[in-house]
């Protein structure tokens, strides 16, 4: 017995030594040019590899300074470069008959390159096109194998681990986006086939991704167009510091997606939950007090660089609106026409979302309640967006802003006294928004403490006002009863400064007239009328300082 296992030990002693050995007798580097050939035929681009050498204690070999050639129409740089692959093989076939068969592909630290045509066209589109004559059954990458036709590369485990992606336009002065990190994980991998991957990779300039589902069959002659199911993971996205948005939108925040994304090669469809923090939608606005929540159902057609939003939700604590629209992207902005529509929002949810669309309230004032109606549109590139529609705000109070103080001679006239607030029973209006500004048309203002108020006007990029108003005061005040004032009068008025210091002036010629068209019967009692009026709104003089 001890014979026997003494025996048995120098066989499997010998054997380790004959396999450790094995190296020094074959040359790896004779299959480099057999590998770099099924690389070549299998993705229809120039594979180089600078050395082979077997390693055969981890079942197969490593490769160094590994290069993939580009699309010639897009660069004459390569399109992937490596340090090092590593390469599993199956031994016994390799040691007895010098028959190269691949298991698995591991790229370390890859840098790749990603271009798109301003069209949306991708460099890596035709990776694989020059491989559509292989046979449509996986077949192994063998050094016995004799036929003309290129050989479909079948591997059991691709593996892409830290490596580094830029993306850019072909043209473009915009600064690449850049994905650190990135790691890819392909599993019974053959192209005639579905197969599982997945991919992770971190932002740079802040922001996460992660891909997990199953790909496939490849499509040789434009692999954008594989189709794949998989859930779609964004966190954390930071959408200015990362380059998702450019510069000129004044777009910034924070974006997180949770959801499932499936292509069936031309049409990519994405469902899921969109959450923005700190979001800014215009260039002059600021950061979102509150999250803002979509649930996104979103259709994107691969060739036309172009989508829709079906039956999206957008969701601002309790407040909550529909968006549809469609879109189309290019390098420069994208081009959107969307329309959004809500019915009566709270306004004390919305008020978290007005300083990121550079909406601004007079200075220290609050919205304490009431509801907000909106139907708009918005049409054109991003960064020369023209939105246009309707508002609709009922039962209103803005907390620390006393309208009645601000029209001074209009509370005198209607005989209502102020308070540190105003109410505002419905107001509506039309308007447009351009990079320009804001104008607001058909404006209509029902507010207790002063009556009704109309007019149109403008709105500057720096909050400026420019508005010409009409405020109806009722007959039924002591003033006008004493000017033999029987019916409700017009009184016109300027509002200028800045939308958090509005200044209200009112517009003695246009009073006047007004007056005078009241008393067309009684010319004498118009005149002392209208300078009764008129007198309301001089600014009383200083009392003359005292004769010594």
């Amino acid at each position: 017995m001890k014979r026997a296992l003494s025996i048995a030990g120098i066989v499997v002693a010998v054997l380790i030594v004959g396999v450790l050995a094995l190296p020094l007798f074959i040359n790896a580097n004779q299959f480099r040019p057999i590998l770099e050939q099924r690389f070549t035929d299998a993705l229809g681009r120039q594979v180089t590899i600078g050395g082979l050498q077997l390693s055969l204690l981890s079942g197969g070999a490593s490769a160094s300074d590994i290069s993939i050639a580009d699309d010639p129409a897009f660069s004459k740089q390569p399109f992937l470069r490596a340090k090092s692959l590593a390469v599993g093989v199956e031994l016994w076939p390799l040691v007895v008959s010098r028959q190269l068969n691949v298991t698995s592909l591991t790229v370390d630290q890859p840098e790749i390159a990603l271009l798109q045509t301003p069209a949306g066209d991708w460099n890596f589109s035709s990776i694989g096109g020059k491989a559509a004559s292989a046979p449509s059954s996986p077949a192994r990458a063998t050094s016995g194998s004799n036929s003309s036709a290129p050989a479909e590369l079948s591997v059991k485990l691709i593996r892409i681990t830290k490596g580094r992606v830029s993306m850019d336009t072909v043209g473009s002065k915009s600064k690449p986006r850049i994905l650190e990190n990135v790691n890819v994980e392909l599993r019974d991998f053959a192209p005639a086939s579905a197969f599982p991957f997945s991919i992770t990779a971190d932002v740079a300039g802040g922001g996460s991704v992660k891909l997990d589902g199953k790909a496939g069959p490849i499509r040789p002659a434009d692999l954008i167009q594989t189709p794949f199911d998989a859930s779609l993971t964004v966190a954390s996205l930071n959408l200015a510091g990362s380059g998702f948005a450019q510069p000129s939108s004044g777009v910034a925040g924070i974006v997180s997606v949770d959801g499932k994304a499936a292509s069936d090669g031309r049409t990519v469809n994405v469902n899921g939950k969109l959450k923005a923090e700190n979001l800014k939608l215009a260039k002059g606005g600021s950061a979102a007090k509150r999250p803002v929540e979509i649930d996104l159902v979103l259709s994107h057609e691969l060739a036309k660089q172009s989508g829709s939003l079906q039956r999206s939700t957008i969701h601002i604590g309790g407040a909550q609106a529909n968006l549809t629209g469609t879109y189309r992207l290019n390098d420069e902005s994208p081009v959107v026409n969307a329309k959004l529509s809500g019915s009566k929002m709270p306004l004390t949810e919305l008020a978290a979302i007005l300083p990121a669309l550079d909406v601004v309230l007079p200075a220290g004032s609050v919205i304490e309640r009431g509801t907000l109606t909106v139907d708009v549109t918005s049409a054109g590139p991003f960064d020369k967006l023209v939105t246009s529609g309707t508002i609709d705000v009922d039962d209103a109070r803005l907390n620390n802003f006393d309208l009645g103080s601000k029209l001074r001679t209009i509370q005198q006239l209607s005989g209502i006294q102020g308070e540190p607030r105003t109410t505002i029973q419905n107001l509506n209006a039309g308007f447009t928004v351009t990079p320009e500004g804001t104008a607001v048309r058909d404006l209509k203002v029902v507010a207790p403490a002063v009556g009704e108020l109309t007019g149109s006007g403008t709105i500057g990029p720096r909050h400026e006002l420019n508005f010409q108003m009409r405020a109806v005061v009722k007959s039924t005040s002591h003033l006008l009863t004493a000017l033999g004032q029987t019916s409700d009068i017009p009184i016109p008025f300027r509002i200028t400064g800045t939308s958090s210091d509005p200044t209200f002036t009112p517009d003695v010629k246009g009073a006047a007239k007004e007056t005078l068209q009241q008393y067309t019967k009684d010319p004498s009692k118009a005149i002392d009328a209208a300078k009764s009026i008129m007198d309301l709104f001089k600014k009383p003089k200083d009392s003359p300082a005292p004769q010594k």
